[in-house]
């Protein structure tokens, strides 16, 4: 183990400890932390995305539609659901997605009244291309942990995410 570097979160800190020695500020330090981390990683991953033309919401539809498997295609509903958005929201992005080719929509051959988002030909190309530099991206950036501290990373954050949405 090499020394203790510091960072902003340490400053804010040590303020805390001069004005208000009274307060725990340890879980500050961590919830401040993961604040942090969550815009610089965002910043990171972003990237990879809009290096592709696409935004982040945009990825998520291409994603979402690619990992549910042939025939890469759900209804509009069902996409919203899962990326926990509005209706108007989607409509938003598959009307963006549809003009630059990336998507259709289509009769739901099980209900005419409704219809079925699938991935184009040229959206299944991409969504694989950007995919695949996402998730080496994703391994990039957690590289300078090592394989225990990923693992011990991955079981702390899911144990605290899980109570915190349970709690919800």
């Amino acid at each position: 183990m090499g020394e203790k570097k510091t960072d902003a979160v340490d400053v804010i800190q040590e303020q805390w400890r001069r004005e208000r020695p009274d307060l725990d500020g340890a879980a500050m330090a961590i919830i401040g932390r993961l604040g942090r981390l969550t815009v610089v990683a965002t910043e990171r991953i972003e990237s990879v995305f809009t290096a592709h033309g696409l935004q982040r919401g945009e990825f998520d539809v291409l994603a979402t539609l690619r990992r549910s498997g042939e025939p890469y295609e759900l209804n509009p509903s069902g996409l919203a659901d899962t990326l926990m958005m509005s209706r108007a929201g989607m409509t938003g992005r598959l009307d963006r997605l549809e003009r630059a080719g990336l998507v259709r929509r289509i009769a739901d051959p099980g209900d005419r009244r409704a219809i079925k988002v699938a991935l184009t030909d040229r959206g299944l190309h991409l969504i694989d291309i950007v995919v695949t530099e996402h998730f080496e991206n994703e391994t990039r950036i957690l590289s300078v942990l090592s394989d225990q501290e990923r693992a011990s990373l991955d079981r702390i954050t899911r144990r605290l995410l899980t109570e915190l949405e349970r709690e919800g």
